[in-house]
């Protein structure tokens, strides 16, 4: 009995571990606050029912993105011959480059200048481009989904617990998104700035260290 009371406790700290590290690492790509700040900018002539329609049809397929994106993302790259270390290395390059975004001009890689203007026009809906995809889901997101789930290695509990993250991600998100006009008050463009730019500076710490694990797999000492 001992020996499975301490296999039970095994799994529930690995699985807890697992559900932590996706948790903050999703959190720190997604950015909810920043995104809802940016929300706030796209919809100011909106009424309080359409941004929470639009939210919440956003983070639906985002989550439902996200997820498909995890579950098959490496089947995907084994069917185009692409192996694990590669896409850790092109992620923690591809997440470098967001993290420099995110320190210097927020969000200009996960909108564009063009896509900012096209949210803006009141009579477009912007929940699934540019909200969901790729302000929510972007390249970022999907790209972590999919390291995430390497690292899971088939385990149940933690594939399980890598999908919890995600989707408790995107509903804080939602949450950010439906108190979007209260954050931009409270917050200011100096708070949200310099919460932004402190977030860069952690996804940046992650990007290398993936970069890191990337090349320690593909060649092994």
């Amino acid at each position: 009995m001992p020996a499975c009371d301490n296999g039970a406790r095994n799994v529930i700290w690995s699985t807890a571990h697992t559900f932590i590290y996706a948790f903050v690492a999703l959190m720190v790509i997604v950015d909810p606050v920043g995104t809802a700040v940016v929300f706030a900018a796209m919809t100011p002539q909106d009424t309080a029912a359409e941004r929470a329609s639009q939210a919440r049809r956003a983070c639906l397929v985002a989550v439902l993105v996200l997820a498909a994106f995890g579950l098959a993302g490496a089947r995907l790259l084994e069917t185009m011959g692409i192996g694990l270390p590669a896409m850790r290395i092109a992620g923690g390059a591809l997440l470098f480059l967001t993290a420099i975004e995110m320190v210097a001009d927020r969000h200009a890689m996960r909108s564009t200048d063009s896509e900012r203007q096209v949210a803006a026009r009141t009579d477009q809906d912007i929940a699934i481009f540019p909200l969901a995809i790729p302000l929510i889901a972007g390249p970022g997101a999907m790209t972590t989904m999919v390291v995430l789930h390497s690292h899971a290695g088939g385990s149940a509990w933690d594939i399980a617990a890598i999908e919890a993250a995600a989707g408790a991600t995107v509903l804080i998100t939602l949450v950010a998104l439906l108190s979007a006009r209260h954050l931009t008050k409270i917050m200011g463009e100096s708070g949200a700035s310099v919460a932004g730019r402190v977030l860069g500076v952690l996804l940046a710490a992650l990007a290398v260290q993936l970069a890191i694990d990337g090349v320690h797999e593909a060649f092994p000492r």
